[in-house]
């Protein structure tokens, strides 16, 4: 039986991770979404178990310790991590698996499971980043200049990654993601 493979999809906050991910796995068969634990409250229209499996810190620290992650990172505050069983079960059943995680995360998971492959997805430019994140409506004003500054520092480990796209025309984008999954195939 085919082993799945591990697409590990980085991207600054608003430069369309999440879009292009979802339309991926709506248009490709035998591909699994990896749902990321954190800490972070939901958004409005997120349902626990679906985007994220919402859980408080104290549990979260606990599976650190437990090492239950394939990678775990805190960003913005909150904490993010990968379940290692749910990756092992997909990918032994033959499933790919999209994980949908920041660059720290991808690091992790590119030295635990080398044979993973790292897609960053970066936004035409900073001015559209910024354009897009106030375009949410869902961030205050310290939040999206939290998040611009952290862009920034995301945006030094796209060159880390084996593949780049840059989302500035998300049909584009969401091609150039399938073709990227089917050449592993």
């Amino acid at each position: 039986m085919r082993i799945g493979k591990v697409f590990v999809i980085s991207a600054p906050s608003g430069a369309g991770k999440s879009t292009i991910c979802k339309r991926v796995l709506s248009e490709l068969d035998n591909i699994a979404f990896s749902v990321s634990m954190t800490t972070r409250k939901p958004r409005p229209g997120e349902t626990d178990g679906v985007e994220y499996k919402f859980i408080d810190e104290q549990t979260f620290k606990k599976l650190i310790s437990e090492g239950e992650f394939l990678e775990w990172a805190k960003v913005h505050n909150n904490f993010y991590g990968t379940p290692l069983s749910l990756v092992r079960e997909k990918i032994n059943q033959g499933q790919d698996i999209i994980l949908d995680i920041d660059v720290q995360g991808g690091m992790q998971v590119k030295e635990r499971l080398p044979e993973s492959i790292l897609v960053f997805i970066a936004p035409p430019s900073m001015a559209e980043l910024e354009k897009r994140l106030r375009g949410r409506k869902t961030e205050t004003e310290e939040v999206i200049a939290t998040r611009l500054k952290n862009a920034e520092e995301e945006m030094k480990y796209k060159d880390k990654y084996e593949y780049c796209i840059i989302n500035d025309d998300l049909e584009q984008a969401i091609a150039e993601l399938k073709t990227i999954i089917k050449k592993y195939r």
